[in-house]
């Protein structure tokens, strides 16, 4: 266990340096067991989530090698029947994509139900039930899911009955290797998606449609490894874009793809911020002594991130006015709001939205995390406020972003970390 303490009140300025996209990577690692050789992975972001996974091949007898930001993954030591350890997978919300990958390769796949942050229901219907169109039968018994498929996989049409990053990602992994056509229908559009098809398809897959509302896949009998590096993590991005404006910052992020930062630099933008975007960088600055206030509703990608929320929420608890912010994709990420309180602001949930009342200042206050981005959003409230915040339960904050407390202090924060 750990915590950080920071005393606040100090403008970020300087540059930092984005690393891989996390939703990519804990996609990408099961993806390498389709291969029948090694894969090599780079741009790999050093995070809690990919020491899991790596941990959680180990166990399955599968060949790791890695390094501060690259990763060598040898499928050749797996086999059939083989099940990723129950207690490592309960860690790891995107230990989900194994189902696809082992059903994909072996005919038949057991995975314990995955755990991740509490934010709310995770549902894997709409896997379930692409893999049951695949010609698989599923069913969950004693929190284990098991998917089998008697006469192999065969494509199909598919329609998501709702908009799923992790359904459309474990449908198109198991639809990879399939005999036939596979067609998904309104499918997630997120660029982790895009990263993730253009993988296989340099291991030799079939993959078209990546990016857009339909994804069709045409079954191949195998894949070769290949190298590929990660996609940059918006989401680390646009955390370090909020906290540049709420802080009154003069902040260059490195190493991004301003496209995917586009509801991100939109809204700074409305509150205020000044955000110039220049080749694979932006830099964002913020004049205004507080920012304007303005609403924010969560979407699926194109639309705002839902995991940008939470810090763009604090930035708005300080704005001149009244602000709403709509939750649309989980029920449960407005257990920060309590924690922010604790600070001085003025918040209140009424169903899927938080009505932000903007105060002058946010007080520093023993806080702690809940999740992954209440993580966040509780920091850039520390970088904010007046005097020391301690936030406990950090190790939140480590499944997702990669030396946080260290990019702050590079950029004139004063924030440590210490180990209880």
């Amino acid at each position: 266990m750990a915590r950080v303490i920071i005393t606040g009140g100090r403008r970020l300025r300087g540059q930092v340096r984005v690393a891989g996209r996390k939703n990519s990577v804990v996609a990408l690692i099961p993806a390498t067991l389709l291969a029948e050789g090694p894969s090599h992975i780079e741009n790999l972001p050093a995070i809690a989530d990919v020491a899991v996974f790596a941990e959680i091949l180990r166990h399955m007898g599968i060949g790791v090698r890695q390094d501060r930001e690259s990763m060598s993954i040898d499928p050749s030591g797996l086999g059939p029947g083989v099940a990723p350890p129950q207690e490592l997978v309960q860690r790891l919300r995107a230990s989900y994509y194994l189902l696809g990958v082992l059903l994909a390769k072996y005919g038949r796949a057991e995975v314990a139900l995955p755990g991740g942050c509490d934010i709310g229901l995770r549902p894997i219907d709409q896997h379930l039930k692409g893999f049951r169109a695949l010609g698989a039968e599923a069913a969950i018994e004693h929190g284990v899911v098991k998917v089998w498929a008697p006469h192999g996989l065969t494509g199909a049409q598919i329609y998501l009955d709702v908009v799923s990053v992790g359904a459309t990602i474990n449908i198109m992994l198991a639809a990879t290797l399939a005999e036939g056509t596979t067609t998904i229908e309104n499918v997630a559009k997120e660029p982790h998606i895009v990263d993730i098809a253009d993988y296989l398809n340099s291991c030799g897959a079939k993959i078209q449609g990546a990016g857009t509302d339909v994804i069709r896949i045409r079954g191949v009998k195998s894949l070769t490894g290949c190298v590929h590096a990660v996609i940059p993590d918006e989401i680390e991005a646009a955390t370090f874009m909020i906290a540049a404006a709420a802080t009154g910052g003069d902040v260059l992020i490195e190493n991004v793809i301003p496209k995917h930062l586009d509801p991100i630099t939109a809204k700074l933008v409305e509150a205020g911020a000044e955000v110039t975007q220049n080749g694979d960088s932006v830099r964002v600055t913020m004049a205004r002594q507080r920012p304007r206030a303005v609403n924010v509703k969560t979407l699926p990608y194109p639309g705002f991130p839902t995991d940008a929320q939470q810090p763009m929420t604090v930035l708005l608890s300080t704005a001149e006015g009244t602000s709403y912010v709509t939750e649309s994709i989980w029920e449960g990420r407005f257990k920060h709001v309590d924690e922010l309180k604790r600070m001085g602001t003025s918040i209140r949930v009424e169903g899927r939205t938080a009505i932000v009342e903007g105060v002058p200042r946010l007080m520093g206050a023993p806080v702690r995390a809940t999740d992954l981005r209440a993580g966040a959003a509780l920091v850039i409230a520390g970088l904010m406020a007046e005097g020391q915040t301690e936030i406990s339960g950090v190790e939140h904050v480590d499944r997702g972003y990669e030396r946080l407390a260290d990019k702050f202090r590079g950029l004139g924060a004063k924030i440590v970390r210490v180990k209880d």
